[in-house]
């Protein structure tokens, strides 16, 4: 019997959120800002859908590396994801239309919606517990 890859089933159980979220952001932004607000909490929807899908996908593939590397991409990751939001709102806000105060309310929300539901779908788990590891396999070398 396969298991699947916790990670990789997290991210199969988030992205249905996806659409829901991105159509809450974009009606709430177009009522309080008009056309360029939705756009702008839009793009702040996918950038958080698609932060959270890319990571753990990552995680997902270094946990079959080793525990070293899992613990690598954990704490890298987490910076490299800060800094993507950063740099993305930054290009972003050379453009004319652009609203950071929408991007911002719709990704901080987003945010913390998909990480109750990830604390939900973890909760009562050891986050050890979610992984499998060949046997005789401790990804640590003598």
């Amino acid at each position: 019997m396969t298991r699947v890859e916790p990670e990789r089933e997290m991210v199969r159980k988030a992205l249905p959120l996806a659409v829901p979220a991105l159509l809450v952001a974009i009606g709430v932004a177009w009522w309080l800002g008009g056309r360029d607000a939705a756009a702008s909490a839009a793009i702040g929807v996918v950038v958080v859908f698609a932060n959270f899908a890319l990571y753990g996908l990552s995680l997902a593939y270094a946990a079959r590396i080793s525990l070293i590397v899992l613990f690598a991409v954990g704490v890298a990751g987490y910076i490299v994801r800060l800094a993507a939001v950063v740099v993305i709102i930054l290009g972003l806000k050379q453009l004319s239309w652009f609203s950071v105060v929408a991007f911002v309310a719709a990704l901080v929300p987003t945010t913390i919606v998909l990480l109750s539901f990830e604390i939900q779908l973890v909760a009562g788990r050891m986050q050890a517990d979610l992984w499998q590891f060949p046997a005789g396999s401790t990804g640590v070398r003598p």
